[in-house]
């Protein structure tokens, strides 16, 4: 699609972002008849799903869930036809969407936007892209989102290896064959998880270079039976209300009501053992005290790492591979033959724990024990700079040249994820303070955006133009959201959720661990008092 010639004249709205928040939020904001723009990058639609082409790339909440159900038409009428969805089949789905409710006409690839700076007296958002070209507009909503701003290692020499270098998050649209490659792979989260297996049986060797080992449970991946599938379907309106009130957005998840110690060693292993073959990540939920009792969260981390140690049949790497961390305080993955990537003639663990990264050369790795690894290829699967770096790569300023970056310097601070004071009429999808990256994402959306679309429609039925988070209720939300965050073990670990994979960056638990439910009860509250916490002004 070519680029349109921006209107002249202000905007209702700008929306930063063509993946499934910016889709839906453009649809709202038709339906309420006012004028958007959404400004995309890539050159295509998609958001994450259009720059994670690659190899293994698939979603970890079951198809089923991981949709849309604002329109109950598209979610009985769309097949998926696995249990977890790959990469191509939800960019197949994404597409559909867009010509289904014909967003494509309001949308400009390929523009990437650099800045974005609040005009006071005239009340505007002027968003600038990177051609040179600026948009004005009343409203401005970032769907940037959380795991977009992809992230390279800070090791020295890797602009002078000469063999091909990928980042998953960055995946050339043209399929990439390692086959008869000497492959490196660094990083083992999420998408390395996924890569792995699948380099590992094109490769001729494939050394994978761990800086932390994650607890990655199997999917048990498999072809969607029809008949499940429209039974499920029929009890669609029941499982999306569960997911709502749930705290993960997942309806399939199992609500907690007792400790781990409520019930003797044999049970609560044979509780895991159930969750474990469920193929989903549901066995850190099972008891109400995993996430705030160190010792409880061992009963299921030990079992976790049991499971590891029975698939790995060399006992040095399978050592290497044992995480550390209480289980779920980082992304706990599934996978699809991770672990057994690893009995494998051709594949190889590099612990760097042990043998850090000394440099890059221009024909490998160089380790600081003296090997050189020799490869042709890289693969960089070190993830994000997660929730905050997308927004803080453009340039924003809200009132008195206020930089949004600077604001957030020692942590972002908003009040719900959706707004932050200094910046008017500026909203975040799933932005810091929000569930979130802690949940079904998609749940997560659509909430947000059917937040925005109604405080749209509630500001112009009452003749406002304006609407800012106060200093004070967002001072109280990010005292409220660091405080349940410090009731658990999550701050125990260095994750991205914290920010600790970016150097320099604040430590600060970014998303909100209250859950999906709790936290739409307090958003639909603050809603019904007049938007509370919120200033309006009518000019």
């Amino acid at each position: 699609m070519s680029r349109t010639t921006p209107s002249r004249r202000p905007l209702d709205t700008i929306v930063v972002g063509a993946g499934f928040a910016g889709l839906y939020m453009l649809h709202r904001l038709r339906g309420l008849g006012l004028e958007a723009q959404v400004l995309e990058a890539g050159t295509d639609i998609g958001g994450t799903w259009f720059w994670n082409r690659y190899p293994g790339a698939r979603c970890d909440i079951e198809s089923l869930e991981y949709s849309y159900s604002f329109d109950d038409a598209l979610q009985q009428e769309w097949r998926w036809t696995e249990r977890y969805a790959s990469q191509p089949e939800i960019l197949k789905y994404i597409h559909h969407v867009a010509e289904r409710y014909d967003l494509r006409r309001s949308i400009r690839l390929s523009t990437r936007v650099v800045s974005a700076h609040y005009d006071a007296a005239a009340n505007l958002w002027s968003v600038t892209t990177e051609h040179g070209d600026t948009l004005r507009a009343r409203f401005c909503i970032m769907a940037t989102g959380c795991l977009s701003n992809a992230k390279l290692p800070e090791i020295a020499g890797l602009a002078d290896f000469e063999g091909q270098r990928y980042h998953t998050g960055l995946w050339p649209t043209a399929p990439v064959d390692f086959s008869g490659m000497r492959v490196g792979v660094i990083g083992t989260g999420s998408s390395g998880i996924q890569v792995i297996p699948v380099v590992a049986e094109q490769a001729r060797e494939l050394v994978v270079f761990q800086r932390t080992p994650g607890y990655s449970l199997p999917s048990r991946n498999e072809p969607l039976d029809p008949e499940d599938e429209r039974a499920t379907k029929q009890r669609y309106a029941q499982m999306r209300k569960q997911a709502r009130e749930s705290v993960a957005g997942v309806a399939g998840y199992p609500v907690p009501t007792q400790s781990a110690f409520a019930v003797d060693p044999a049970e609560r292993d044979a509780i895991y053992e159930t969750h474990w073959n469920a193929g989903r990540t549901s066995i850190g939920r099972v008891f109400d005290d995993l996430l705030v009792d160190a010792k409880a969260n061992d009963t299921a981390a030990d079992f976790v790492r049991a499971k590891i140690r029975a698939q790995v049949h060399d006992p040095r790497t399978a050592a290497a591979l044992m995480p550390r961390d209480p289980i779920g305080t980082k992304r706990v993955c599934l996978d699809s033959g991770y672990y057994q990537a690893y009995n494998r003639p051709n594949v190889r663990l590099v612990d760097l724990r042990a043998t850090p990264i000394e440099h890059v050369t221009p024909r490998g790795i160089r380790l600081r024990d003296g090997e050189e690894v020799a490869l042709d290829a890289l693969i960089f699967a070190t993830g994000y700079d997660a929730m905050t770096g997308a927004l803080n790569a453009i340039d924003i300023r809200g009132t008195e040249g206020i930089a949004l970056k600077d604001e957030w310097a020692a942590g972002p601070r908003t009040l719900l994820g959706l707004m932050s004071a200094g910046f008017p009429n500026l909203f975040f999808i799933t932005g810091p303070g929000s569930p979130s990256v802690l949940s079904n994402v998609i749940v997560c959306i659509e909430q947000h955006v059917d937040w925005i679309a109604d405080c749209l429609a509630w500001m112009r039925e009452r003749g406002n133009v304006r609407i800012e988070a106060t200093r004070d209720a967002q001072d109280a939300w990010v005292a409220h959201v660091n405080e349940v965050a410090a009731a658990t073990l999550f701050p125990v670990a260095n994750s991205w959720y914290m920010g600790a994979n970016v150097p320099g960056k604040a430590r600060v638990f970014m998303p909100y661990v209250g859950g999906v439910g709790p936290y739409r009860k307090k958003c639909d509250a603050v809603a019904a008092a007049g938007y509370e916490g919120f200033a309006m002004a009518s000019s």
